[in-house]
Parts: C-alpha cells; sequence; structure tokens
C-alpha cells in the first residue's frame, strides 16, 4: 500500500513538472496563464454565477489541455524526424489546429458570458448585480493565487513548485486562509489567531532551510493583497 501511495505521488509529482516545463518553454502558455488570472479578475467583476463560472473554466481548460498536447506531439515528433518530412508537418499542424479551435471557442464563450444577457447594462448600473456565492468567490480566489504563485515560482526560475522557489506558497495559503476566516468570522480576536498559525507557517518554512525571510513575506503580502482585493474590493460576500 505505501509503495503504491509512493508511485502515486511520484506521478503527480511529474505531471506538475509537465506543466512547469511547458510554462517555461513555450510563450504561448505564458500567455495562456497570464490570461487566465485576467479571466478569474474580469469575472468578479461581472459578478458571473456559479454555472457560469464552471463553464468558464472548462473553456479555460480545454485551452491549456489543447496547448500542452500540441508541446508534447512537437517534441514527439521531432525525436522520431530529425528531417523534413510530410507527415511530421501534418502531425504538428493538427496539434496546432487543435489549439486553434480551442481557443477559438474560448474567445466565443468569453464573449457570451461577459457580454450578452444584459451583463453590458449591469455594468453601467441599469440592473443590479446579483450577489455571488461565497463558495464560488472563494474558488476563484483560490485559484488566482496559486496560478498567480506558480507563475511567480516558475519565472524565478530554482527551486520548485512545492519546495523552494522566489516565493513560498506554504505562506500564501497560510495567509490566505488566515485572511479568508477573518472576513467570515470579521471578529479581530480570531483573526489574530489566523494570522499566529500563518506566522507558524512561514517561520517552519525559513527555519527548515527550505525559503528565506524574504520570500515568505512575499507569499504573505501576496496572498493577503489577492484576498482583499477579491473579498472586499471586487466581490464582498463575506
Amino acid at each position: 500500500m505505501r509503495l503504491f501511495a509512493k508511485y502515486r505521488l511520484y506521478g503527480f509529482k511529474y505531471a506538475i513538472d509537465g506543466v512547469v516545463h511547458v510554462f517555461r518553454t513555450q510563450r504561448h502558455m505564458r500567455f495562456h496563464f497570464l490570461t487566465l488570472v485576467l479571466v478569474l479578475l474580469v469575472s468578479l467583476v461581472f459578478r458571473l454565477s456559479r454555472e457560469e463560472i464552471l463553464i468558464l473554466l472548462f473553456t479555460v481548460s480545454l485551452v491549456l489541455t489543447a496547448e500542452m498536447i500540441n508541446t508534447a506531439i512537437e517534441a514527439v515528433v521531432d525525436l522520431v524526424s530529425q528531417g523534413y518530412h510530410p507527415l511530421a508537418k501534418f502531425a504538428k499542424d493538427v496539434a496546432a489546429g487543435a489549439v486553434l479551435i480551442a481557443t477559438i471557442n474560448a474567445l466565443a464563450v468569453g464573449f457570451l458570458l461577459f457580454f450578452g444577457g444584459g451583463r453590458m447594462k449591469a455594468l453601467s448600473k441599469e440592473v443590479e448585480f446579483h450577489r455571488p456565492e461565497p463558495a464560488t468567490v472563494l474558488v476563484i480566489a483560490l485559484m488566482l493565487l496559486v496560478v498567480m504563485t506558480v507563475i511567480w515560482k516558475v519565472a524565478g526560475g530554482r527551486g520548485k513548485i512545492w519546495k523552494g522557489g522566489a516565493v513560498s506558497m506554504h505562506s500564501a495559503i497560510g495567509f490566505f486562509m488566515a485572511c479568508t476566516i477573518f472576513f467570515m468570522s470579521k471578529q479581530i480576536a480570531v483573526g489574530i489567531m489566523a494570522f499566529l498559525l500563518a506566522v507558524l507557517i512561514a517561520q517552519s518554512r525559513v527555519e527548515g532551510g527550505i525559503h528565506s525571510l524574504r520570500e515568505v513575506i512575499v507569499g504573505a503580502l501576496l496572498a493577503t493583497s489577492v484576498a482583499v482585493v477579491v473579498f472586499w474590493v471586487l466581490a464582498p460576500v463575506f
């Protein structure tokens, strides 16, 4: 059982390594990740419903998956075909076409979600926004934090996603949860205790030699900024 669990963890690690490699080597993938951050922020501004968020996330995931499959196919074709071959060109063109179709579909879905159904009237305050669900906002905020942290860590060019790097993800998640608890409880005493627990998480990363003091502070500031912007400015629900 332990051996099986170990292999499952290795599989997860290899999958993360694949995502990181594509992000570091493929310019289009970096653009897609940055677009994901922008789309999540805009979805909060437009107060999309839970169902609309699910459609949006599925569409974005489809584009990211297509881009990764395209990269994998290109790598295999380059491995087996050193020179020009019509079939190699055909395989690469078809893979690129799949990305194009997924991207066009994402643009169409985004346009309909953001600008259809009287959404522009809502922006002009002719129609009142519906109040977003706390769970939906929490998921979006957490996704924003994770994606932004991964981008920062990969851009730093050192360390790994869950260990080391230019920013501490453990500290970021700890302080994000502390902010969430504070906004949900609306009690200063509860918030202080939650932040003390987050500080202990950050301290353990420094004492373990995994992150420097600067890196855990950066993670804490990033998480706090995301939580404040989402829960207090864009979509106050607590």
